[in-house]
């Protein structure tokens, strides 16, 4: 029997298997880059889950609905393939944050959206999913055996229908495996520190993939998210409300040893698919996300073949493309897309966005 609490006079919280399966719809993607991200970078595990438990449960309350909290895409991705430092990557994320805030509060996401145009967002989108799939192989060739089986058993599970429960079924044999290497960890509250994994550090890479996340975060995590709120949940939520709450997330998240978080609308769409209804589903996710930082060990995560990593990767880079090319049509706009993942991954992320924003506004002129 479904337990349900009122928060406020328009929203409740509701706990139920619904809403506790609609909550693992959200943790798809989010797991596997944040393993994937502390893998490969001096970001300390527990401190990213204890941001991500403390903020899906804020904005589930606040908003009385299952909201995504996802990591900036973008971010995390040039991060995992070493185009930004962590220290790029922190400043990134506060830069991102402050424009997300100021933005928000002066209503102006309509107005960038409409600059940027959506073939140019979904090509960043396509252009990080190369860029990942690129780091996936890496990852996997220092064990294929273990890598061959990961993909089978996600090729197995998706062929009978769940496909999106597959990476959480890698995800925990990887788990296992770690623990049949590492033992069983002690559980351990981390350590409050400002910055606990280094001071930010502004620099052109810094500025380049930051623009490039706005882009993303714009289209992806304001506008797209807002229509789904009333598409899904009959909530009339406005992009520039999101785009605020995104940027006080990222701005109180960063310092305290978090990462740049979202409202993703794939989320948002996941938890629905999944069962969730309300804002119950952030809180039970929340309480995971916070109960898993005490066990999230540095020798732990040391032990996490980095093989099953590289599966990881290949199913997020999959469904990253996926999700970039589904809303695509017309030649003109696949071709923007094409070339800003050509070029994202050949050059970078930041200079694709510029080049494709400028073509894109030269093929709307031609129209």
């Amino acid at each position: 029997m479904a337990h349900s609490y009122s928060f406020t006079s328009d929203s409740e919280l509701e706990f139920s298997i619904s809403e506790l399966t609609g909550a693992l719809g959200d943790s798809v993607t989010v797991l596997p880059l944040l393993v994937a991200l502390a893998a490969t970078t001096s970001v300390s595990l527990p401190h990213v889950l204890v941001g991500f438990g403390v903020f899906q449960i804020v904005w589930g309350l606040y908003y009385g609905m299952p909201l995504s909290v996802e990591p900036m895409k973008a971010l995390i991705g040039l991060a995992i393939v070493g185009s930004l430092s962590y220290p790029e990557f922190a400043a990134a994320g506060l830069l991102a944050g402050g424009v997300l805030l100021v933005v928000g509060r002066l209503g102006l996401i309509g107005r960038l959206q409409r600059i940027v145009g959506e073939p140019v967002i979904r090509g960043v989108q396509f252009a990080v999913a190369l860029l990942l799939l690129e780091a996936a192989v890496g990852l996997s060739t220092g064990n294929l055996p273990v890598a061959v089986a990961g993909l089978a058993i996600v090729g197995l599970l998706a062929m009978v229908g769940y496909r999106q429960a597959s990476v959480l079924v890698v995800l925990g044999l990887g788990g296992i495996a770690a623990v049949a290497t590492a033992g069983v960890p002690t559980p351990r509250a981390p350590e409050f520190a400002l910055f606990p994994a280094g001071t930010p550090s502004l620099s052109g890479a810094a500025i380049e993939g930051t623009v490039a996340q706005l882009g993303m975060t714009i289209g992806n995590a304001a506008i797209a998210t807002a229509l789904l709120c009333g598409d899904l949940y009959d909530r009339d939520v406005s992009p520039d409300e999101l785009s605020s709450s995104m940027g006080a997330t990222c701005l109180a998240a960063i310092p305290i040893g978090g990462v740049p978080m979202c409202h993703g609308s794939g989320g948002l769409a996941g938890k629905y698919a999944f069962g969730a209804r309300t804002g119950g589903a952030n809180v039970l996710l929340g309480i995971g996300y916070l109960a898993l930082a005490l066990v999230a060990t540095g020798a732990l995560l040391a032990a996490f073949p980095l093989a099953v990593l590289g599966v990881l990767l290949v199913v997020v880079s999959i469904e990253l493309a996926r999700a970039a090319f589904e809303p695509v049509s017309g030649h003109r706009s696949l071709a923007v897309v094409l070339g800003v993942g050509v070029v994202g991954l050949a050059v970078n992320v930041g200079v694709a966005f510029v080049l494709g924003t400028v073509a894109f506004w030269l093929l709307s002129r031609r129209a």
